[in-house]
């Protein structure tokens, strides 16, 4: 871990303010496939009159073994994020994870016609999509990379974490592999930003080796996007393993890694 992501870890486990986000179950009523999805918002620990949007996905292990909402309480009060509203979805296990996160047009249209306008009638949250991002882990990373990158009408950013570029589209589990990285390649480049964090242990072929590694998958992405001019930011963390415990750690300076930091007054400039 770098020394800025060891302070940043430093300061989410120091004991906490008082100031928490307040986290409800909601019920969204539009269906997708027949089921209604499981719904957390999470409301800022600071007020804000308009807030940035953070939809991540896989609600559950984000409010267990990845504990998102504390992280948010975390990043507000030091300053390093602004005050966010999260919109947390349950998107299942198995094959119907699989429907919801795996390079999945009908879902990205659920989610940016529906969800967001139904969010943004009913918290003080910002309509311009710059503010807005998509967030998460494995095929969660690889949902929140494509959302943004073919709806950057609704969200300028993405925060993808282990994610699993390695698919082909529509949740197929087959060649050819790395769908949305041609789509990268080969399109004009879209006003989206980019965190892509990946650890440099995940390097296991998916499927019993038959396709590439997390590693190798976002490394590829990262070259497509760099080569197309995309703001990224690229973290590769030496001992990062494809396990909640390493994205607990990783995922907090991947979301700081989205706040520039204040450029120094002139009287600090050497």
């Amino acid at each position: 871990m770098s020394l800025a992501g060891a302070a940043l870890l430093a300061l989410l486990l120091a004991p906490a303010a008082p100031a928490k986000g307040r986290v409800e179950e909601v019920r969204y009523p539009a269906q997708l496939d027949g089921r209604p999805r499981r719904i957390w918002v999470r409301t800022p620990s600071v007020p804000a009159d308009s807030a940035n949007l953070l939809v991540a996905f896989d609600a559950l292990d984000f409010l267990g073994e990845i504990p998102l909402p504390a992280m948010l309480d975390s990043l507000e009060r030091a300053g390093r994020i602004p005050p966010t509203v999260a919109v947390l979805i349950d998107d299942s296990t198995g094959v119907v994870r699989q429907k919801d996160l795996a390079n999945r047009a009908a879902f990205a249209d659920w989610l940016c016609d529906g969800l967001v306008p139904w969010i943004r009638a009913r918290y003080p949250v910002a309509r311009d999509p710059h503010r807005a991002t998509t967030c998460g882990t494995s095929a969660g990373g690889l949902a929140a990379g494509f959302v943004a990158f073919t709806r950057p009408d609704v969200f300028a950013n993405a925060v993808c974490v282990s994610g699993a570029f390695w698919r082909n589209t529509e949740a197929k589990g087959s060649p050819p592999w790395e769908w949305l990285t041609a789509q990268v390649a080969a399109a004009p480049r879209k006003d989206v930003r980019f965190v892509i964090d990946v650890g440099a242990k995940e390097t296991v072929g998916v499927l019993g080796g038959t396709g590439p590694s997390i590693l190798a998958a976002n490394r590829r992405l990262r070259d497509a996007l760099r080569a197309k001019g995309y703001d990224l930011v690229y973290l590769e963390a030496p001992s990062g393993t494809h396990s909640p415990e390493s994205w607990t750690v990783r995922l907090p300076p991947a979301l700081a890694a989205l706040t520039p930091k204040p450029p120094r007054s002139a009287a600090a400039r050497p």
